[in-house]
């Protein structure tokens, strides 16, 4: 087993796409897929699943990459020891969800590679129920998640900004003329909401249970575009962070309405796991996400 190996196998866990893994890697792709098929055959289990055109970590590969990340990592720290920590290289795996990889972290993501430009940053997309999983499966590094306040005896997580939700329809919506609502007026409204699992869509859901505002209608979407273009035909009602739809607003395609949920506390959160270590390349990732948040924080304040 030859440590060019092991550390194949995890930039192909990570990314699950052995051609960019190869990429990545500076390999020719039948390389990658053949140092994993000897891997397999030494360990005598199939690490990944080919299902079509996607690839999947078996029970084995989930495994085998949960005990070899923290000897990847140990090996990872000895090189910083004797590496000028001015010039950081390596490979940096982050995890969020469309809302967030869209609308927070590019101005992180520019921040760091400004400072950081040998470093390899690779970002996978999650859905917002599954990305606690990737840092225990060891295929992020870090992770950003819309969510309640988090008590993890696993993880770290740290709050970072507190996310208002609102609900949004086109200018000549019906509701969009009034001054003030009252629960009755949504009765027989379309909702147009993210899908079953969503943190917020159960807030969402519990909340108009609360009121005993049933006679609606869902229509459930996978991303805050979808939601966002068709609120801007006058479909439904969007319900969407104000971060997704400040151009909308701005642009007079959207209005928010005057109604606000009650108990609706969702953060975002940046969240690694406790025992990992924070290697020179990590804590730099940190730091740049602290000072945008920052900043951000400022620009709300003013």
């Amino acid at each position: 087993m030859e440590l060019r190996q092991l550390n194949t196998f995890r930039m192909v866990a990570s990314t699950l796409n052995f051609s960019r893994a190869a990429e990545v890697l500076n390999y020719v792709p039948s390389n990658v897929t053949m140092q994993i098929k000897a891997l397999e055959e030494e360990l005598g289990v199939r690490l990944f699943d080919r299902l079509g055109k996607q690839l999947v970590l078996t029970t084995a590969g989930k495994r085998f990459l949960t005990h070899i990340q923290s000897a990847l990592d140990k090996l990872d720290e000895a090189r910083s020891v004797v590496h000028d920590n001015e010039n950081l290289s390596g490979t940096l795996t982050i995890s969020a969800n469309e809302v967030l990889c869209a609308y927070r972290l590019p101005v992180v993501f520019q921040l760091f590679r400004s400072r950081n430009p040998g470093v390899r940053l690779i970002f996978r997309s999650v859905p917002n129920q599954q990305l606690k999983q990737t840092l225990f499966d060891g295929t992020a590094d870090i992770v950003f998640m819309l969510d309640e306040p988090i008590l993890s005896t696993g993880l770290t997580v740290e709050p970072l900004l507190e996310e208002t939700f609102r609900f949004f329809v086109a200018p000549d919506h019906r509701l969009a003329k009034l001054t003030a609502l009252q629960q009755e007026d949504f009765h027989g409204e379309v909702f147009l909401v993210n899908e079953k699992g969503c943190t917020y869509r159960t807030m969402f859901d519990r909340s108009f249970e609360k009121k005993g505002i049933d006679d609606i209608t869902y229509l459930e979407f996978q991303n805050a575009e979808a939601i966002k273009q068709c609120a801007i035909t006058g479909i439904g009602i969007a319900f969407l962070p104000e971060i997704t739809v400040e151009a909308e607003v701005e642009r007079g395609e959207l209005v928010a309405l005057p109604w606000q949920i009650p108990d609706l506390h969702v953060y975002t959160h940046m969240a690694w796991h406790k025992d990992k270590w924070l290697s020179p390349i990590i804590l730099s990732f940190i730091e740049a996400v602290r000072e945008v948040i920052a900043i951000e924080e400022e620009n709300i304040t003013v």
